[in-house]
């Protein structure tokens, strides 16, 4: 029995989960992620909200302390803007990465004989944003291995509203709510993030172990795969809720350490190559596909258009065309010139699904939030001007 469009398996990469299922049933989502403005308050609001009130009531919200609470930079950027953002970027990411799912079946790269393999890699997919296990571990993790990380690597040394002796052994009454209920929410929530990216990648890999048809000749030069780039799109706002994150910190060093903003300049860079890797790498498994592809379309528009030459040359360099047939107006000529144009594209076809446009969009979303710490070292009449050198 022939398989059709209609057999094809739709799959989104957050709608799903325990978690999912949880702010269904407290009304903090419908069936297709709405309700998202409710979702962001209410996970930004409890691990924000209680700090602000706690640390007024412990008198260390304005004053009475090295780093008051009003005045930690790092913080509010953590839960006020990153982590609004990683909540609400599961709506973006629903949007985007379902069409380009089912491109590979509307666009009829993966033929009908594999649609049953193709359904099962978005079955197995599913099956583990789907699993309470995994997500539990997620959580579990948090705890041990999460607030050891935060409380060697993160956390200041400084005296402030959250410890009064710098780090984490002296905790606060907003440090305990801080360390135990605030940061792991965030941590839970961004890891849950890197879950999905490896279940976006092991999708795609299952995907390229199928027999894609694509096509040298389409004008996106990824021979059909161009979306899966435009897709990639979706994991801008993740990009840009972790730059702000270091943003945050490199603020609050600056601030309050007295530390020199040029001396974060590796981890900046680093930030963001490791994030163009992160989020592109995945599409690398159709590397092997697109050589083919291409050294299909030169073998086979090469012989067309060797042969087209030659009968053109006959026709028209050598005489040959009937006396009645004039060249002005003749269509030989546009038909030469639409070959030469075919191969064009051929020979400009990449071996990634991705131009450097792509990498240089996403690696905007990631450096914006580190922009406004030039202030701290330049004027904004100089920052501006710098920008406009770089960019022009």
């Amino acid at each position: 029995m022939t398989k059709t469009l209609e057999d094809k398996q739709e799959f989104s990469l957050v709608l799903g989960g325990p978690l999912f299922q949880l702010w269904r049933r407290t009304y903090m989502s419908g069936d297709s992620l709405e309700l998202a403005r409710r979702r962001v308050i209410v996970i930004a609001l409890t691990a924000w909200l209680p700090l602000v009130v706690l640390s007024f009531i412990q008198g260390h919200a304005l004053g009475g302390i090295k780093i008051p609470f009003l005045y930690d930079i790092e913080t509010h950027v953590r839960f006020l803007v990153a982590l609004p953002i990683l909540v609400g970027a599961e709506l973006i990411v629903h949007s985007r990465l379902r069409p380009a799912v089912n491109r590979f079946v509307e666009g009829r790269i993966v033929v009908a004989e594999d649609l049953p393999r193709f359904n099962g890699a978005i079955a197995s997919a599913s099956r583990v944003r789907n699993s309470v296990f995994v997500e539990v571990a997620l959580l579990v993790l948090v705890y041990p291995l999460g607030l050891w990380v935060w409380s060697t690597q993160i956390a200041t040394e400084i005296p402030s509203w959250y410890s009064l002796s710098g780090g984490s052994h002296q905790l606060t009454l907003a440090g305990y709510w801080f360390v135990f209920i605030s940061i792991p929410i965030f941590q839970f929530i961004l890891l849950r993030w890197y879950l999905r990216f490896f279940i976006w990648f092991w999708l795609l890999w299952r995907i390229s172990k199928l027999n894609l048809r694509l096509n040298a000749t389409h004008p996106d030069r990824a021979a059909g795969l161009g979306f899966l780039a435009s897709a990639s799109y979706a994991f801008a706002p993740i990009l840009f809720a972790q730059g702000a994150q270091l943003a945050g910190l490199i603020a609050s060093r600056v601030l309050y350490d007295g530390q020199k903003l040029l001396s974060f300049k590796m981890e900046a860079a680093g930030l963001i190559v490791f994030f163009m890797l992160f989020i592109l790498s995945p599409l690398l498994v159709f590397s092997p596909h697109l050589n083919r592809a291409k050294r299909k379309g030169l073998r086979e528009f090469g012989g067309l258009a060797s042969h087209y030459v030659q009968d053109f040359d006959e026709k028209w360099i050598y005489g040959r065309a009937p006396r009645e047939e004039e060249l002005l107006g003749t269509s030989d000529i546009q038909s030469l010139a639409d070959l030469g144009n075919s191969f064009d594209v051929v020979a400009d076809t990449r071996l990634v699904p991705f131009g450097l446009k792509d990498v240089m969009r996403l690696a905007a979303a990631t450096a914006a939030p580190l922009v406004p710490l030039g202030l701290t070292i330049f004027s904004l009449e100089e920052l501006v001007t710098r920008l406009i050198k770089i960019l022009l």
